[in-house]
C-alpha cells in the first residue's frame, strides 16, 4: 500500500451463525472520503434478489440490525466495474454467498433504481445508465453493494443487515484518511408542500401570454417520481383554468438536474410529469384527453447545475398549452 493511498475501513459487526463475532474491513480500492454513516439498531430490509420485472424489483424481506454506509472514490475515469470487483470479492473472501449481481441495463434501469433503497444525493450519486448492484448472503446476514460514478469520480454504497448490533464507530479511518464529509441530519418526515408563489396574473392568463409556467409548489419525495401527499394551490388554480375552458389542452413537462445520465434522467422527468397528470385526472377531475406529460431530463435548464441551489431550481414540472388557437 503507497503512502499517497487512503484508506478507509468500514468495520462491519458481522457474524458467524453460533460463531464468535467477526468484523469484516472493506478497503476501498482509490481513494475515498466517507459521505454517510447511518445504522438502525433493528428495521427490516427489502433485499433486490432479481431484475425489475411485472412492475417490481423482487426482494427478500430481511430483519435485524441495519448499518448503511456511503464514500466517495476520487478516481476520475474508474469504471463501475473496476469500482465492485475489489469490493465484491473481499466480501466473497469473508465467506458470504452471492445472492444477485446485475448491471444498470440489466438490473432493470430507473425502474430498478428506484425501487431499491440508496441513500439520496449528495451522499451517494447513481447514474441511472452506469451503476452495478451485488448482494451476498452469510448465515441470517446480507451485505448490498452498489456502486455507480460521475466523469470526476466514483460512489459505493454498502447496506449490512444482521448479525450482532453495531458497537463501534461503523468507519474507522486510517492516519492518512481525509476528514470525513459531515452528512446532514436525517430526514424523518416528508417536507410540507410550500405555497405557490403570489402572482398579481392569474396562471391562465399566463398560459394564454405563452411559454412555460413553472409550477413552483410541487414536492416530490427525494429521488422518487411519486408526489407528495397535499394539497397544491397550482394544481388547484390549473384545474380550474381546465374547467372553465375545456376546449384546451396542455402539456405537463418534467425537468431534472444534470446528476445522471440523460435516458435515465428523461425517464424520471417524465414520470413525475405523469404523477402530476394523474393528480389533475384523479383529484381534480380533469379529463385524461385534455392533458399530455413528458419530460425532457435536464436538457433545459433555467440556472447552473453547478451548485445544489442551481440544480433544486432545475428540477422542477412546467405546464405549456399545446392547443393551436383558442376554443370558442
Amino acid at each position: 500500500m503507497t503512502q499517497s493511498r487512503t484508506i478507509l475501513c468500514a468495520m462491519l459487526a458481522l457474524t458467524w451463525t453460533a460463531s464468535p463475532a467477526l468484523s469484516l474491513a472493506l478497503e476501498m480500492p482509490f481513494d475515498a472520503v466517507p459521505s454517510a454513516d447511518k445504522a438502525e439498531s433493528l428495521t427490516s430490509y427489502a433485499l433486490p434478489v432479481g431484475a425489475y420485472a411485472n412492475g417490481a424489483v423482487p426482494s427478500r424481506m430481511i430483519e435485524g440490525p441495519l448499518i448503511e454506509t456511503a464514500w466517495r472514490i476520487d478516481a476520475p475515469g474508474v469504471t463501475t466495474l473496476e469500482l465492485l470487483q475489489p469490493l465484491r470479492q473481499q466480501v466473497l473472501d469473508a465467506g458470504f454467498t452471492p445472492v444477485f449481481e446485475c448491471e444498470a441495463a440489466r438490473c432493470g434501469g430507473f425502474d430498478f433504481r428506484y425501487g431499491t433503497r440508496i441513500l439520496p444525493e449528495p451522499e451517494m450519486h447513481v447514474d441511472l445508465g452506469d451503476y452495478r448492484y451485488f448482494a451476498a448472503e452469510r448465515g441470517t446476514e446480507v451485505v448490498s453493494l452498489i456502486v455507480s460514478r460521475t466523469a470526476a469520480a466514483g460512489f459505493v454504497q454498502v447496506i449490512h443487515v444482521g448479525g450482532a448490533a453495531r458497537t463501534v464507530p461503523l468507519l474507522s479511518a486510517s492516519t492518512m484518511a481525509r476528514p470525513a464529509v459531515a452528512a446532514p441530519p436525517p430526514q424523518t418526515t416528508a417536507p410540507a408542500p410550500m405555497s405557490a408563489p403570489a402572482t398579481a396574473e392569474p396562471l391562465g392568463a399566463r398560459l394564454l401570454r405563452g411559454g412555460a409556467v413553472a409550477l413552483e409548489d410541487l414536492v416530490f419525495a427525494s429521488g422518487a417520481a411519486a408526489l407528495a401527499a397535499g394539497e397544491y394551490g397550482s394544481l388547484r388554480d390549473l384545474a380550474a383554468w381546465l374547467r372553465e375552458n375545456p376546449g384546451m389542452t396542455v402539456a405537463l413537462v418534467g425537468h431534472t438536474d444534470a446528476s445522471g445520465g440523460l435516458e435515465g434522467n428523461i425517464a424520471l422527468s417524465r414520470k413525475r410529469a405523469d404523477a402530476v397528470r394523474q393528480y389533475l385526472i384523479g383529484q381534480e377531475g380533469i379529463p385524461a384527453a385534455q392533458v399530455e406529460a413528458q419530460g425532457v431530463g435536464y436538457l433545459s435548464p433555467r440556472a447552473s447545475n453547478l451548485d445544489e441551489a442551481g440544480r433544486e431550481k432545475n428540477r422542477r414540472v412546467e405546464v405549456m398549452v399545446t392547443s393551436t388557437q383558442v376554443a370558442p
